[in-house]
């Protein structure tokens, strides 16, 4: 799963109007004079972060600093004897978080990419301080007061649209935090939210801690067969071998592990690894859904849900409902069809045994081979890691949009692994910086993701930088990194996200590049993962590591072939986790969850999801994205912007596909837009229509 970005939102900052560079510079003295290389202005290109001064002891007080400069600047707001202005008010709100902005972009990357036991522990701590941090903010009633008569004078104001934009989204986010509740709610909600958060970090470290040290130890060998001899040597450690788990259900191996003993330890490791002992969930799983619907309720609405999804393309839990519901039976069907095929496969193989989901991946394989003749590992011989990024994922970028790429090795990097490369316009002027994290480690949690050191901004006169973490296995010393081509599209993935944020153009931060709604954010990310398989693209990239032979044609048309099998799993599975997240979130408060299994296990057979040899993607006690991330009741989002994805692939392909024409209009109207307008009528003003779901279905081969 492309999983997406996580995202903390901190509201906001300060500029002045006649003393403000005097105030600046003395803030400024006062930080250089700490000695924190996070509380001054990076020498480097882009300001991108000097990570050859950095270090853990640093974050701390930086952050507590950043918080410090912004509750200063907020007090100056709220004390103006002025009245409230657009200027006075709102751009100083915009501006009072700048320093904290950036000190947490690094502290963020770096807790999830590259931690250690400090930046846990820091990670720990902050999370209530930023709970109160936040809520201090926009719970701050005198704030919201100025907020507010700035909001109701906008049509006479002066200003021009992206300002007024900027002036509605922030009324929207304070009324919807509960700007308009008494003091005494507030403050019943502010404690709620500190528990919120502390828990998710809980969360959050117990699923890090639980994966890292639950995989399969395998003495012998001869039981890993099915695995190359390349993939055996990069797991071994003294004498033994260890499979790691990652963060889906379905680990990767279980593809070609042969020995079902060790295909079905490793997957009840996976599903069971945060049930029972030190590092079970189960306890934060409930107490996180009974505190949000308590929340809800004291802002006024019947479930989490229904309060999460204002400002969202769905709005409403009953469309996301809706959704599934238009899914589920084609999505049934599909996997119907699929569970005979795969158990047909183990009967030729000789097996006397029942489907379960520890075989599926392995004989979906056969079947895959034996249908379409595709072999995985013959497959990701033309697929070495550097090539998929530099004439795949780069090449498709240059022909859709003209931007190009030149590699620095002088930036300073969070850990060796990490790539570097500068972007630039057409027109050779300079665009932004990209890092690029993309092999698994311990120190790295799962998944994959995109997010910014630095946001664009016209006013902070800032250009983006921007950085995409992945988790493919890297290989053993001196040894080509080969990946599959799910991987490969994952890295198409998360350069979508990082394309948004490029190409944001906006003057304020808050509402620059990928600062959008859920179920809008992952829409350019998952149109770009369409560029894997256009022949153009893919010529260029899938190159035989061996003798740089480009991919033979008919290799290429199984792979388009196969291309609708293992969707009914693929989306059966998806709509699993989504319709637990949903499930945990419309929950009222009355409602007592005593066993988090058989809450989940109702809840799937609610929807007809309950099936035996199709397990959720996520299980609720390791579900980082809506029990530790950004995501609660926002998970469906993925199954929403696939629709709009291939949709508008489909609008591509009736004008011409990959041209510059057809790239330089969704640069226009899509991916430089950020949150400046309503995202359904961005979307209509793109494709001069609303979104069809027709090609997703036949995209996923259920139509």
């Amino acid at each position: 799963m492309k999983n997406h970005i996580i995202i903390i939102v901190i509201l906001t900052l300060i500029v002045g109007c006649n003393t403000k560079e005097t105030k600046k510079e003395n803030i400024q003295d006062t930080m250089s004079e700490t000695g924190n290389p996070l509380l001054v202005k990076s020498t480097l290109d882009y300001g991108a972060p000097d990570f050859t001064k950095i270090k853990d002891e640093h974050f701390m007080p930086a952050i507590l600093k950043g918080m410090e400069v912004q509750n200063e600047a907020i007090a100056k707001i709220v004390a103006n004897s002025e009245g409230p202005t657009f200027g006075n008010t709102i751009l100083a709100l915009e501006e009072s978080s700048k320093t904290l902005d950036n000190v947490n972009a690094v502290f963020s990357a770096l807790a999830s990419a590259h931690t250690n036991d400090i930046l846990t522990e820091n990670k720990k701590e902050l999370a209530p301080k930023f709970s109160k941090h936040n809520d201090e903010i926009v719970l701050n009633t005198k704030l919201f007061e100025r907020i507010k008569t700035v909001y109701t004078a906008l049509p006479s104001l002066r200003i021009d649209e992206e300002s007024k934009h900027l002036v509605r989204e922030y009324y929207k986010k304070f009324v919807k935090a509960g700007a308009n509740l008494s003091e005494e709610k507030k403050q019943e909600l502010k404690e709620i939210n500190a528990k919120i958060a502390s828990l998710s970090n809980d969360f959050g470290k117990k699923l890090l801690d639980a994966s890292k040290k639950g995989g399969v130890v395998v003495s012998d060998k001869d039981k890993l067969k099915g695995f190359s001899e390349d993939k055996i040597k990069s797991i071994e450690k003294d004498g033994k071998y260890e499979i790691q788990l990652i963060n889906t259900t379905q680990q990767p191996s279980l593809q070609t592990l042969t020995d079902r003993k060790v295909r079905e330890e490793l997957f009840k490791k996976s599903v069971c690894r945060t049930e029972g002992g030190e590092f079970d969930t189960s306890d934060l799983v409930k107490q996180l859904v009974i505190l949000r619907a308590k929340k809800a309720k004291i802002l006024g609405f019947d479930n989490y849900a229904g309060w999460s999804l204002q400002g969202t393309m769905a709005s409403t839990p009953d469309k996301v409902f809706e959704m599934f519901k238009n899914l589920i039976p084609g999505s049934l069907d599909k996997a119907a069809s699929e569970i005979k095929e795969i158990q047909a496969e183990i009967t030729k193989n000789g097996g006397d045994f029942k489907l379960t989901p520890y075989d599926w991946n392995l004989y979906a394989e056969k079947v895959r081979k034996s249908k379409y003749n595709l072999d995985e590992q013959e497959v990701k011989q033309y697929f070495e890691i550097t090539n998929v990024l530099e004439k795949g994922v780069f090449f498709a970028a240059t022909k859709l949009y003209g931007i190009t790429f030149k590699k620095r090795t002088d930036i300073p990097v969070y850990h060796p692994d990490v790539v570097v490369y500068e972007v630039f316009e057409e027109d050779g002027s300079k665009l932004g910086l990209f890092y690029g994290d993309f092999f698994a480690r311990d120190s790295k949690r799962g998944g994959a993701w995109m997010s910014p050191f630095v946001k664009q901004s016209k006013l902070r006169n800032q250009k983006p930088v921007i950085y995409n973490v992945c988790n493919s296995p890297k290989p053993a010393e001196g040894e080509p990194a080969l990946i599959s081509f799910d991987e490969v599209e994952t890295m198409f993935h998360e350069f979508g996200h990082a394309l948004h944020g490029l190409f944001g153009d906006q003057k304020y931060a808050s509402i620059s590049g990928t600062s959008t709604a859920r179920d809008f954010v992952e829409f350019p990310s998952q149109f770009n993962e369409n560029w894997a398989t256009h022949p153009e693209v893919l010529n260029n990239y899938a190159l035989h590591y061996k003798t740089g032979k480009v991919i033979p044609d008919v290799l290429l048309n199984k792979i388009k072939e196969a291309g609708t099998f293992n969707q009914g799993y693929s989306i059966i599975e998806n709509l699993c986790s989504s319709n637990l997240d949903m499930q945990w979130h419309t929950i009222s408060l009355d409602t007592n969850v005593e066993d988090v299994a058989k809450f989940e296990e109702e809840a799937l057979a609610k929807m007809n999801l309950k099936i035996d040899e199709i397990p959720p993607r996520y299980r609720s006690t390791y579900f980082a994205h809506i029990f530790s991330g950004g995501y609660a009741a926002g998970y469906y989002s993925y199954l929403w912007t696939e629709m709009l994805s291939h949709d508008a692939y489909d609008w591509f392909k009736n004008n011409g596909l990959l041209t510059r024409a057809n790239g330089d209009k969704f640069r226009k109207e899509v991916l430089s837009k950020g949150n400046t307008m309503d995202y359904a009528e961005m979307y209509k003003v793109f494709a001069g229509r609303d979104p069809k779901a027709a090609p997703m279905l036949q995209a996923r081969g259920l139509k």
